[in-house]
């Protein structure tokens, strides 16, 4: 991204948020005139302004309804725009799957399909799906229910051309052991470069936006003093460092929220699922209480090949039902205790780890799926989405298996 683009990025995003904000102050006169029609009919009640007021209307001319219980699979941009895209949907015709996560912003900070030249994405947009409008005409069709993806802080491709928004040691970007780089949750910037990018994806139809990686790198707690990174409002905060990451990354969900409640769009957001068995994560900034406080939905990690010895199980990923039935009851609980607790819809696992085998592998096939499914289903949770990187998705899996 060139300096002339990136200032031209700046200046739209900077126009579209002033925008916003005169049509706040615009809804909020017209308010006022409601109201004052309002008492002339009735003495006893005031106006109420509803929870969510559309005060523009986006119109896709697309038409989806929501399943009955979301069943979904995740599904890449190349897969999304090429051959793989069929046999994905025949697969969700066959069986009892009704939902597609498809990335729109991807692991390393790409968007992946293509904006127009004057736009604040144009240099980070790729070919991956080369007509987003004619996917999800398809989708609607088949009646597949779309969810975008939007990867938010992990974000190499922006901590490449912005250092000032990631995090730098002796002058360059800092990358982790794979070579990924993050940006800062404190930047508000960072804030508003996916929170517009979420509106535009919403504009064209998708029903959800699904923010992943919404936190600081893992083990930040051990870097933090030794990174350099801006702290922006957060830096005079009188808290500690966990509490201001806390801090920031629930801010920015409850903001993210805010912004698109003008659309017709849910809100979710991906979460380490450890983070719902202790208060708060240290170094990563997730308080699961928190960010299910701000949220439609909520998407727990809780791949059984992820954990460590827990729950009192020693090798987790050979006993997913075992893994995956303690740990809904721990989830259960935190909701419980919300006033207007989330959907919960947690990621399950269709995929092998032949690293916690010395290079052997543990199959998961039919069982191991069903086992995951089913556990959640006893426990009274009835959605769920299934990650395979690769989106090859294990065949003649019954994902009702409860349902006779």
């Amino acid at each position: 991204m060139g300096k002339r683009q990136l200032k031209t990025m700046i200046t739209v995003l900077l126009l579209l948020m002033t925008v916003s904000a005169q049509r706040v102050v615009a809804a909020e006169e017209e308010a006022k005139t409601m109201k004052n029609h309002q008492q002339s009919t009735s003495s006893v009640e005031a106006y109420k302004i509803p929870e969510r007021i559309s005060r523009f209307s986006y119109n896709s001319g697309l038409n989806f309804e929501y399943p009955d219980h979301v069943r979904g699979i995740y599904v890449t941009g190349n897969s999304a725009g090429g051959e793989r895209f069929d046999r994905l949907i025949k697969l969700i015709n066959d069986t009892e799957l009704n939902s597609m996560v498809i990335d729109v912003k991807e692991d390393h900070g790409n968007i992946t399909f293509e904006f127009a030249e004057d736009s604040p994405y144009a240099d980070v947009g790729t070919n991956y799906i080369g007509d987003p409008e004619k996917m999800l005409k398809r989708l609607e069709e088949e009646g597949i229910y779309p969810i975008a993806r939007v990867v938010v802080f992990k974000d190499s491709v922006l901590a490449k051309e912005r250092p000032d928004l990631s995090f730098t040691q002796n002058g360059e970007v800092w990358t982790n052991g794979k070579g990924e780089a993050f940006v800062s949750p404190f930047k508000k910037e960072v804030w508003d470069y996916n929170i517009e990018l979420a509106k535009q994806v919403a504009e064209m139809g998708f029903q959800e936006i699904q923010f992943d990686y919404v936190r600081f790198p893992e083990g930040f707690e051990r870097r933090a003093k030794d990174l350099e990174y801006d702290q922006g409002d957060y830096a005079d905060l009188e808290m500690n460092g966990v509490k201001k990451r806390v801090k920031a990354v629930t801010d920015f969900v409850a903001h993210a929220r805010e912004e698109l409640s003008d659309y017709d769009v849910d809100v979710s957001v991906d979460i380490f699922g450890y983070s719902a068995t202790i208060e708060e994560a240290p170094g990563i900034g997730q308080n699961f209480s928190k960010i299910a406080d701000n949220v439609d939905v909520i998407s727990s990690m809780i791949y059984p090949s992820h954990w460590t010895s827990y729950f009192g199980i020693d090798n987790p990923d050979e006993e997913p039902y075992k893994l995956v039935s303690e740990y809904a009851k721990v989830e259960n609980e935190v909701l419980d205790s919300l006033e207007d607790p989330p959907v919960s819809r947690p990621w399950i696992q269709d995929f092998e780890a032949p690293w916690l085998y010395s290079g052997k592998t543990k199959q998961y096939g039919k069982e191991e799926v069903e086992a995951q499914i089913k556990a959640l289903n006893e426990n009274g949770i009835e959605e769920f989405l299934i990650w395979n990187s690769g989106n090859s998705y294990t065949e003649n899996v019954d994902y009702t298996p409860l349902n006779e």
